[in-house]
């Protein structure tokens, strides 16, 4: 086996090579701490909620707090096509049967869900309250009867939801449930708990 010479290098091509090595260093200390930089515990995109944030009604009479609430929406161009607020009564058990639920849902497919009024009886709304029972579900709404349902939105952006909500929700058997003073400040896709 033969070997072959080394073969001098040049004083250019050390130098060359320092500098690429430099630049080298300089590169991969950057990208350390761009990496370190973008993590960050002060996270604005989520995390818990900050505020006031709350749905509450009264029931049949009875005040309530609700829990597991959540606001949604979605619609084309960044405008709410679609929205749905709801919650449960009481948080979720470790076993047993799941608390009765309210929710209602405003659509407006092609048009934007703004600030305003917004009222059943209509193709575009329905407000649902649900009773969980060992033999199913007791669903009240109001698409079993002409009764009136308002939601009156007084700030909606994709950060949150402010307004206020009252009216009567019916099941099939003709027995209705009256809802008052419900008012509900909600952010945007986070699950809300009293």
């Amino acid at each position: 086996m033969k070997t072959l010479p080394s073969k001098p290098y040049s004083a250019d091509a050390n130098m060359i090579r320092k500098l690429f090595s430099h630049i080298l260093s300089v590169l991969y200390f950057i990208m350390i701490i761009m990496c370190l930089s973008a993590c960050s515990k002060n996270d604005d995109g989520g995390g818990e909620p900050t505020g006031d944030y709350y749905f509450r009604a009264k029931i049949g009479g009875k005040a309530i707090n609700f829990h597991s609430v959540n606001f949604q929406g979605g619609g084309n161009d960044n405008r709410f096509e679609h929205i749905v607020i709801g919650g449960h009564e009481s948080s979720y058990p470790a076993s047993g049967p799941v608390s009765p639920s309210f929710d209602f849902e405003i659509w407006k497919i092609g048009g934007n869900i703004t600030t305003g009024t917004y009222s059943t009886p209509g193709e575009n709304m329905i407000a649902r309250y649900a009773i969980q029972k060992s033999d199913g579900t007791l669903i009240y709404n109001t698409s079993y009867g002409d009764d009136v349902f308002t939601v009156k939105v007084e700030a909606i952006s994709k950060t949150g939801i402010k307004g206020t909500f009252s009216g009567t929700v019916r099941n099939l058997a003709g027995e209705a449930i009256s809802i008052t003073d419900g008012t509900f400040n909600l952010p945007y896709e986070t699950i809300i708990n009293p």
